[in-house]
């Protein structure tokens, strides 16, 4: 598709995750960064996203928010980045994994990090349940898999992944045996690299910026 593809981002955000899937689509794209208050905050951005949080992708006329909704858009509209699985049987394991990071690992990763614990009778009022659940159903999903839709990496592994690589790097996830094979493939991944390389330039400028 010809029309403009537009990346709002913060380098220091969950906006991570959407660099390294535009670096696995390929195509070219405009890169708009944002502070946080002020500028996430303006009338200008207000009226690409009204929750003033990045990141969001402006294709065209479409504006897409949240990381999931994003991840999943680019694989079907750049489908020759092959990105999104063809049979019913991936594709349910797809989407299955993407939703579930989007919704129980980040709502029990930001429950352990706001130091929130429902308890044992409350659990079931929540998406999650709880943390040893949510980690039980990680394991579950990669044990016999090298990927979370099957044999080839899809833009489910880019969001679902960098949960789990995140969630084990700062704590608010378990570290476990089954992860490690996992993130390594992912971790590596050419794209992934360059996504990192850019974010971080990023930042080694803004910080060289502010102690001029």
């Amino acid at each position: 598709m010809a029309d403009k593809l537009t990346f709002y981002t913060n380098p220091m955000s969950r906006g991570r995750i959407i660099r390294w899937m535009l670096e696995e689509v390929g195509q070219p794209y405009e890169t708009v960064i944002l502070g946080y208050g002020a500028s996430m905050k303006g009338p200008e951005y207000l009226a690409i996203n009204p929750m003033g949080k990045v990141p969001a992708i402006k294709h065209g006329n479409a504006v897409v928010t949240e990381g999931a909704a994003i991840c999943a858009y680019l694989a079907d509209v750049f489908p020759q980045a092959n990105l999104a699985p063809a049979n019913n049987d991936e594709r349910a394991r797809y989407y299955r994994w993407m939703f579930f990071a989007a919704g129980p690992i980040e709502a029990a990763a930001n429950a352990k990090a706001m130091g929130w614990e429902a308890p044992a009778d409350k659990q079931g009022m929540l998406g999650f349940g709880s943390m040893a659940h949510v980690l039980d159903a990680l394991e579950f999903a990669l044990k016999d898999t090298p990927y979370i839709a099957g044999d080839r990496f899809t833009a489910a592994d880019v969001y679902f992944g960098s949960h789990i690589m995140w969630g084990t790097q700062f704590g608010t996830l378990e570290k476990r045996t089954v992860f490690e094979p996992y993130m390594a493939r992912l971790h590596n991944r050419p794209a992934a690299v360059r996504a990192r390389d850019i974010d971080d330039a990023i930042i080694a400028e803004q910080q060289k910026q502010q102690q001029q």
